[in-house]
């Protein structure tokens, strides 16, 4: 396995967001378009439909398929899931794409320490990430919501720090953590991000971290 770096080489995070049960037939078109692997996470979907909402059914179980490769096997993967997961129907997931810096644990690859990530031309729209502790999401989501978001999708995860480690028996007890994704127009972003940040007190220590990151292709928005 070679270790040297293709000069002029660029990278992308593919982010996939797809109903219950399709991550695994996700990957294997994505490896079918030249990409390695990748990892799926489970997560909830909010949705802000009225019909749904009465229902009692606002939270749908959502995968999140997290991919890297090179750009252009970056953007052929995006198509081709757009098409065999026909994303441009409602309801049946999101995709987009981040540029990366650098990436490591793939073929050929290597840190670069001068590498900068590629600049997002003429941005539409913006990823914000929020984390939080477990039973926030709703709040997150609640702020968003008010300030024009759609919704977003939630992820459990597992966080350690000095604000949060609590102890129960002598060990150290790392509390359950929900990560908030929403994408957002990128003129709506700092509405949402405000509304977020007030509602959660996020500048105050322990009670979570927000970030947003341009987005450079977008599938499945309406």
């Amino acid at each position: 396995m070679s270790n040297t770096i293709i000069e002029g080489m660029d990278f992308d995070m593919l982010f996939l967001v797809v109903n219950n049960g399709t991550g695994s037939r996700a990957l294997q078109i994505a490896k079918k378009c030249g990409i390695s692997g990748g990892t799926v996470f489970r997560g909830l979907g909010t949705a802000s439909n009225s019909a749904l909402k009465f229902f009692g059914l606002e939270d749908v179980k959502k995968e999140i398929l997290i991919m890297a490769a090179r750009k252009e096997t970056a953007e052929e993967a995006l198509d081709t899931l757009t098409e065999k997961l026909q994303l441009k129907k409602r309801n049946r997931g999101i995709a987009f794409t981040i540029p990366l810096a650098n990436l490591l644990g793939n073929r050929n690859c290597v840190y670069n320490q001068d590498a900068h990530s590629r600049k997002v031309e003429d941005i539409m729209h913006q990823a914000i990430f929020t984390i939080v502790d477990r039973g926030q999401a709703e709040e997150v989501i609640d702020a968003a919501v008010a300030a024009g978001s759609q919704g977003g999708t939630v992820i459990n995860a597992r966080g350690s720090g000095s604000h949060e480690t609590s102890r129960l028996f002598s060990m150290d007890i790392e509390p359950e953590k929900e990560v908030v994704l929403i994408l957002t127009e990128q003129h709506t972003t700092d509405a949402v991000v405000a509304s977020i940040s007030n509602a959660m007190k996020i500048e105050q220590p322990g009670n979570g971290v927000l970030f947003t990151i341009d987005v450079s292709n977008t599938r499945g928005l309406f």
